[in-house]
């Protein structure tokens, strides 16, 4: 235990309390409450933010638009790697259902893509919908069989066909 002397003793925390506007001119902060005198600053949702350019056209809108991004329509997958596949035992027929149900991929209805990082040495068919080069290469060097399903709709997407 330390020893407890005046050259040990050190200052306590302030305790100083929120400033409280408004509440008298004895407090320093009575009238105005710190704002000044009337103007734009002194009212209620007054301040305006960083873009804001007093009145004039600002930057981002004097501007010009330009270019496309087509990321909100982009496929998103769930992605499993080759590597994992390698704990499954020889011979099984491997989905993204019996993906899940070993832990290995987590549900959803993003359709599923095997990428080719690791090493895989035991022979399995999988079925996916989509599969990296490098992928299918390592799949079918162990002896195994590669079954490319068509991309799924998400559920609540009704995909109609003529005919």
């Amino acid at each position: 235990m330390p020893q407890i002397g005046l050259e040990t003793l050190r200052p306590g925390a302030p305790n100083k309390g929120k400033k409280r506007l408004g509440r008298g001119p004895g407090s320093g902060h009575g009238k105005t409450s710190g704002k000044g005198h009337k103007g734009q600053k002194a009212r209620a949702g007054g301040v305006k933010g960083p873009a804001f350019e007093g009145g004039q056209l600002p930057l981002q809108r004097r501007l010009p638009k330009r270019g496309f991004t087509n990321a909100p329509f982009a496929t998103e997958w769930r992605v499993v790697n080759v590597g994992l596949l390698d704990r499954l035992p020889p011979q099984t027929a491997v989905t993204a259902e019996v993906l899940v149900e070993q832990g290995l991929l987590r549900g959803g209805h993003r359709p599923l893509k095997v990428l080719g990082h690791g090493e895989i040495t035991v022979a399995l068919t999988v079925a996916a919908e989509a599969f990296s080069a490098s992928a299918r290469k390592k799949i079918e060097a162990a002896g195994g069989r590669v079954e490319v399903l068509g991309v799924r709709a998400a559920p609540d997407v009704v995909v109609e066909t003529a005919g």
